[in-house]
């Protein structure tokens, strides 16, 4: 992503001085900082109160807070070591329920301590420490397989509907569906995106416009409930969103509000496609009814920040996410390919050889 002096990259994660520093997306886009991180708890809490979201950033983040533990307990005995290590797995795993990136990373971290398990402490510790490094670098390779993909797939002149935000700010750079929009605009095409607000936690306006107006991408910002209005006038050429989990048979699990989006979207004949990298698929869970949703605080819908607009003593309910069927998904954009019209056959193929 492009800061706005229009030169700098702007890193969601990135290691500094041997600790992980995080854009803090919760004051986006009042003010732009970074903290720093250096405990698997710390990570966790980062992962929790969202300082950090979109499911590859939380799986990168959980990568860089499985080696900062390591770091931290490099000159234990093993023993010692492995209880350490054994806790940060266990406190990063609780973090946050819906995104099987975060469990993804969290078994690939585990399986390379595994296979270094029998060399001396510190020497772990830089393997965890490398194999973080490379979580981070592969997801942007990632990010730029899938883009271009879903690239091919907008129109020039398309007018792009988002939901939530899948941009940079969600990944460790260029984004899952925002990569396909900054894929498409660096192939020279005119796109210019709408962007849902996303009630309740506004990542919408907050992330995705943000983002936007860094790189001088055209975007409109509405409210959730005028999709529907705007497909019904021909304003929306095509849906691109992300995915905090995709079942094996194609259902996607992602921020609230997408399956209104996507029914939407079938009712006006408008494409609806949902990037995600092969680490976003759950082939241990058969359809979207297994799907964890994770259920947030009632502060985040009765205001925001130190205001309430709800009245006082209102029950409320507020899931992170829905799951639309895999039957209203046009395809599935990943870094193997387009896999149109998913289905538990076409998302197995997606894994033939690996």
């Amino acid at each position: 992503m492009v800061a706005s002096n229009g030169n700098q990259v702007v890193e969601t994660l990135r290691w500094r001085n041997g600790r992980l520093e995080m854009i803090d997306q919760r004051i986006l886009p009042i003010r732009f900082e970074y903290l720093g991180y250096g405990s698997a708890a710390e990570v966790a809490e980062g992962i929790r109160s969202m300082v950090v979201r979109g499911a590859p950033a939380i799986g990168c983040a959980a990568a860089y807070g499985v080696a900062l533990e390591a770091l931290r307990w490099r000159a234990a005995a093993s023993g010692e070591f492995s209880a350490a290590m054994s806790g940060a797995f266990d406190v990063l795993a609780a973090s946050r329920p819906t995104a099987v990136n975060l469990f993804w990373a969290l078994k690939r971290m585990r399986a390379k301590w595994g296979g270094v398990g029998d060399r001396a402490v510190d020497e772990i510790a830089d393997t965890l420490l490398a194999e973080a490094h490379e979580v981070l670098a592969e997801d942007i390779r990632i990010n730029r397989a899938m883009g271009s993909f879903g690239a091919a797939l907008l129109p020039d002149g398309a007018r792009v509907l988002t939901h939530c935000n899948a941009g940079a700010l969600a990944t460790a750079g260029h984004g899952t569906a925002l990569g396909v929009i900054r894929s498409a605009v660096e192939a020279g095409k005119r796109i210019s995106v709408i962007a849902d607000e996303t009630r309740p936690f506004l990542q919408g306006a907050r992330l995705t416009a943000w983002e936007m107006v860094q790189e001088n991408i055209p975007v409109t910002l509405i409210t959730d409930n005028m999709a529907g209005f705007m497909m019904s006038r021909g304003e929306i050429d095509a849906v691109v969103v992300g995915a905090d989990r995709v079942a094996a048979n194609g259902d996607v699990a992602n921020k609230i509000g997408t399956y209104m989006v996507a029914v939407l979207a079938r009712r006006h004949g408008i494409p609806f496609y949902v990037a995600c990298p092969l680490s976003t698929i759950d082939l241990g869970i058969p359809d979207g009814t297994g799907i964890p949703i994770e259920e947030r605080a009632a502060e985040e819908v009765t205001g925001f920040r130190e205001y309430q607009w709800a009245a006082s003593g209102v029950s409320v309910r507020n899931p992170a996410f829905d799951v639309t069927p895999a039957e209203l998904v046009t395809a599935l954009i990943t870094e193997r390919g387009v896999v149109p019209q998913p289905d538990r056959a076409r998302v197995a193929e997606l894994f033939a050889g690996r």
